[in-house]
């Protein structure tokens, strides 16, 4: 639910916000899930942020009635399509994806229709009717090891061509259909912008998101998900980092890792969508339970097989 900037005049503070949603998240037996992208001021509220798999999961195995979800609209109805018998809300109904949007229904049946051997499989980043369409769901976190384990050797992938490509370039004995979506985000990260980058940090390593175009990808020193980086950093040795994902995830790291330096490679790397949830729409969504997820009963019973089929078809790689 978008708020007027006005209701800031019934807290004191950022903290007696907290302190609010605090209270109704008890009382309304909800849970916050946010995604890595949303601004940190809705992550440090959440019971759990994480990348797109992570949310799946947390939602799947919640035992809370409510769920509300700070992220983007695919997001929320998958929660949703996990979880047919609880209650999904989205503080931000608007708060969409533009890979998501590139991809529909009608392009996956026609190219199931032109390769019928193969299985298809959609990145989470898809709507529910399109996942509807699908056999298979992954995310960033999983695609390589779920898609080297299908028994298919003919792979349709949609929406995104450079994750595509990424996982077809790892498994050159399966052949792929790609569709032609991308991220336009992480589009924007050119090769120039990443080696002016390194010119300016040479101690630094670079990690990026496979979302990225091919040639970014291969000067990085790392790809992998949202997690996957945190945890790459985390866990390193090195001292400094240029992050190539949105730029959340280099905010986050700053906060999490004091000892450490972190660089933004470009400043493009804004998710506007990510950004619209403030703590007044959370605040506003958790103590009315309005903005709820509703979806086609048979659009979620098609669609719950790809993503059920992600969640047992193995671990994340970490």
């Amino acid at each position: 639910m978008a708020v007027q900037e006005g209701m800031y005049m019934t807290f004191e503070n950022k903290q007696s916000i907290y302190d609010a949603i605090n209270k109704l998240r008890i009382q309304n037996d909800a849970l916050i899930l946010a995604h890595l992208y949303e601004n940190l001021d809705i992550q440090n509220i959440a019971d759990f942020c994480g990348d797109s798999f992570e949310l799946a999961k947390r939602a799947k195995d919640s035992e809370r009635k409510n769920i509300i979800f700070c992220g983007v609209k695919f997001m929320a109805e998958s929660a949703k399509i996990l979880n047919p018998d609880k209650h999904v809300f989205i503080p931000r109904k608007d708060a969409g994806c533009a890979m998501a949007d590139m991809v529909t229904p009608e392009d996956v049946r026609k190219l199931k229709e032109a390769h019928p051997n193969a299985c298809a499989v959609c990145y989470i980043n898809s709507s529910a009717a399109t996942k509807a369409e699908c056999d298979m769901c992954v995310t960033s976190s999983n695609a390589l090891d779920i898609i080297s384990a299908l028994p298919q050797k003919e792979i349709i992938f949609v929406p995104d061509k450079n994750l595509g490509a990424y996982i077809a370039e790892k498994l050159p004995e399966k052949i792929f259909y790609i569709h032609s979506g991308y991220c336009p985000v992480h589009k924007n990260i050119s090769a120039d912008a990443l080696i002016a980058a390194k010119k300016n940090h040479p101690d630094a390593l670079v990690l990026v998101h496979p979302e990225c175009e091919k040639e970014v990808v291969e000067l990085s020193d790392f790809a992998g998900s949202t997690s996957a980086i945190i945890k790459y950093a985390h866990s390193s040795s090195s001292k400094s980092f240029i992050i190539g994902t949105e730029r959340a995830v280099c905010e986050r790291l700053i906060q999490e890792c004091p000892d450490k330096n972190f660089y933004l490679l470009s400043e493009t790397l804004v998710c506007e969508d990510m950004k619209k949830t403030t703590l007044l729409d959370l605040y506003s969504t958790i103590q009315t339970l309005s903005d709820e997820v509703i979806l086609d009963d048979e659009v979620m019973k098609r669609s719950k097989k790809c993503l059920e089929g992600m969640l047992k078809a193995g671990s994340v790689k970490k």
